[in-house]
């Protein structure tokens, strides 16, 4: 995570990066952001990309490893509220 926001207003950046650079350094994609003081859900993520770069070899930190799981549960159920069904209209006044 790369932290940017201004004095006591903390903003992460969650990216893709080298191991060997700086956590503000050099980095490699941006993948989501994270806002810890924000209530509720404070974190935005691109799990495709996520799914993507931990196929091919990275390694997460804890706290983005609990936001991919976070991110995981919604997208297992965000499906599954699509394939419910809509409830029937109501018919229109004659």
């Amino acid at each position: 995570m790369k932290r940017i926001g201004a004095k006591n207003n903390p903003v992460f950046r969650i990216v893709v990066a080298d191991g060997r650079s700086p956590r503000d350094g050099k980095f490699i994609e941006q993948i989501g952001t994270y806002q810890p003081l924000k209530k509720g859900d404070n974190f935005a993520l691109d799990y495709e990309r996520v799914k993507y770069w931990i196929g091919k070899g990275a390694q997460p930190s804890d706290t983005v490893a609990s936001f991919i799981r976070k991110a995981a549960k919604a997208a297992a159920a965000a499906p599954a509220a699509a394939a419910a069904p809509a409830a029937p209209a109501a018919p229109a006044p004659v």
